[in-house]
């Protein structure tokens, strides 16, 4: 029984049924939103970070979020489509999100590219560190 109506839910819902227009498919509910994309290319949603293409341009991108998908738009375009992970603290990268900046890094090298395993950290140096490696290296290569 309803409180304001006086009706029972169901014999309510029976009668008004044949005239309401409901949608054929299923609704696909949108929440849209804004992020900043992280220094290490990523952007954070419900607590979970998504990566975007190395080849993003903006700082601050569109993101749709919807049951069965997190979008990522930049400039009106998809630029990266997820599945969403559940509970917080997760990642989700795309390894060809990361295959751009390893080939434009190359320039034309024959290097081979090396991707970074998910929760790889590099330690930051200082160039002194590197120079005295190089010179400790061509010290031990001349003698």
């Amino acid at each position: 029984m309803h409180a304001t109506t006086r009706r029972v839910v169901n014999e309510a819902f029976a009668e008004e049924q044949p005239t309401l227009r409901l949608p054929v498919g299923p609704y696909r509910a949108v929440l849209k939103l804004e992020r900043r994309v992280s220094h290490e290319g990523m952007v954070s949603v419900g607590g979970n970070a998504y990566s975007v293409p190395d080849t993003t341009r903006r700082r601050v991108l569109e993101v749709h979020s919807l049951v069965d998908e997190i979008r990522i738009l930049e400039d009106g375009v998809v630029i990266a489509s997820h599945l969403p992970l559940e509970g917080r603290g997760n990642t989700r990268i795309d390894p060809a999100h990361r295959r751009a900046r390893a080939r434009a890094n190359r320039a034309g090298a024959d290097a081979p590219v090396v991707m970074p395993r998910a929760g790889d950290q590099v330690a930051r140096r200082s160039l002194d560190f590197y120079d005295a490696v190089g010179r400790a290296l061509a010290i031990q290569g001349s003698a």
